[in-house]
């Protein structure tokens, strides 16, 4: 059976994909672009039903593209954001091939380039990039073991409130998904307790404003990677309704219940952190840090934008946080459901070079790996704070494309510098 070549083989095609698939092409670098599902699959089956982007339409989207048909302070449906990356990739004509799933690869020995093993055959590049994102193994702690009566599901299982039995929700994790499922929860009628650890918590809109401007203007999408270890931040933000800022004293106002992070579980009991109420507190020292950073720009550039005193509003303190939850009985509590909102793990086991770190977490500096030739895209804080949001994988994306290209140009004087007469 004859191998397919082509020079950079992209693996995945959601944004990042796309994108990749793009600046390539600008690049007149051949390439192909697999995908195991559809283009932008995970927005379509790995979301809930009612998740809208959390960026507005202006702002959540590739530099040469308007999102049709949708306004632009307006937060687009998953749907249409998935429709989107269609489109786009109809108007680029990038080569996708979708339902091509990459099992394995592998360097091909005493050359350059990379052996890629497929479901539809084997394909060898000289260049691979991974775009498949940080949405790649959901992840429960094992803290909540099997129990009869108690259905437990991540946030990328979750669809709808009709999806579970009836009874009381625990939410852990108060990060976007979290937060944002469990006020759709608590709207839909559910008795709701939310576990709530460490997270920066912006305003939605603040005098006038998205909050995604305002941490453009103030240059905190350019924020630079930080240290090992530290890069993760648990942002609380939601598009939802319009467009809402999350506050959870306003929630457990409206009746839910909120906890410190779960430690433990034994006999039916969960045990929880006393961190509730410093969690919180932290929260909010971000929102006045961003509303205060926001009023001091507004103030020297002369911005004439509306006064905003609702948005520095504190509800008061709600007895959960003043008398917080050591411990709950779940099945005392009505507690049929966990959905647990605790992120993803990243899984490269179909990429068998040397490009990871000794704890097994890709080895890069901007994407560009330390295995010549492997590239990462879509990844977050991959080379600044809104790397893996939209707009910032499409920039990233060119920065990696711009890299494949300069190698090239290294290479193509090497075979012009072989091919030349030795009296040249």
């Amino acid at each position: 059976m004859s191998v397919e070549t082509t020079d950079t083989l992209v693996v995945g095609a959601g944004q990042a994909g796309v994108a990749m698939s793009e600046h390539l092409g600008q690049h007149g670098i051949a390439h192909i672009v697999l995908e195991r599902d559809r283009i932008a699959e995970r927005w379509r089956s790995g979301r809930w039903d009612s998740l809208v982007a959390n960026g507005p339409a202006w702002h959540d989207r590739f530099p040469n593209m308007n999102y049709p048909e949708c306004d632009g302070d307006a937060f687009p449906p998953k749907e249409q954001v998935a429709d989107y990356f269609v489109e786009y990739a109809r108007r680029i004509r990038a080569p996708i091939r979708t339902g091509v799933e990459v099992t394995r690869v592998t360097r091909l020995e005493g050359r350059a380039g990379f052996r890629v093993e497929t479901s539809d055959g084997v394909i060898e590049a000289r260049n691979v990039v991974a775009a498949t994102g940080p949405f790649q193994k959901p992840v429960i702690p094992s803290i909540v073991p099997d129990e009869p009566g108690l259905m437990q599901i991540h946030s990328y299982d979750y669809r709808n409130p009709d999806q579970l039995p009836d009874g009381a929700v625990l939410v852990v994790g108060a990060g976007s998904s979290g937060a944002q499922i469990a006020d759709e929860l608590q709207r839909a009628g559910r008795k709701v307790y939310l576990s709530v650890g460490p997270h920066d918590r912006p305003p939605r809109m603040y005098r006038g404003r998205d909050f995604v401007w305002w941490l453009g203007v103030l240059g905190k999408w350019e924020m630079p990677t930080p240290t090992p270890g530290t890069e993760h931040v648990t942002i609380a933000v939601s598009g939802a309704y319009g467009g809402i800022t999350i506050d959870f004293r306003r929630m457990a106002a409206e009746g839910m219940t909120l906890l410190g992070r779960a430690e433990s579980y034994e006999n039916g009991v969960l045990r929880v952190s006393d961190d509730l109420a410093a969690n919180v507190a932290y929260g909010d020292a971000n929102l006045k840090s961003v509303l205060d950073e926001a009023d001091a720009y507004a103030a020297r550039m002369g911005l004439d934008l509306p006064e905003d005193p609702e948005a520095r509003r504190v509800y008061p303190e709600p007895d959960c946080v003043l008398n917080p939850i050591s411990e709950i009985n779940l099945s005392e509590a009505g507690i049929t459901s966990i959905i647990w909102a605790t992120g993803f793990a990243l899984d490269y086991g179909w990429l068998q070079v040397d490009a990871f770190d000794e704890d097994g977490k890709p080895a890069h500096k901007r994407g560009v790996s330390k295995e010549p030739g492997v590239y990462f895209l879509g990844l977050p804080w991959l080379s600044r704070r809104g790397s893996s949001f939209i707009w910032g994988v499409w920039h990233d994306a060119r920065y990696i494309a711009d890299q494949i290209a300069i190698q090239h140009n290294y290479m193509d004087y090497h075979a012009q510098a072989v091919a030349r007469p030795a009296d040249a």
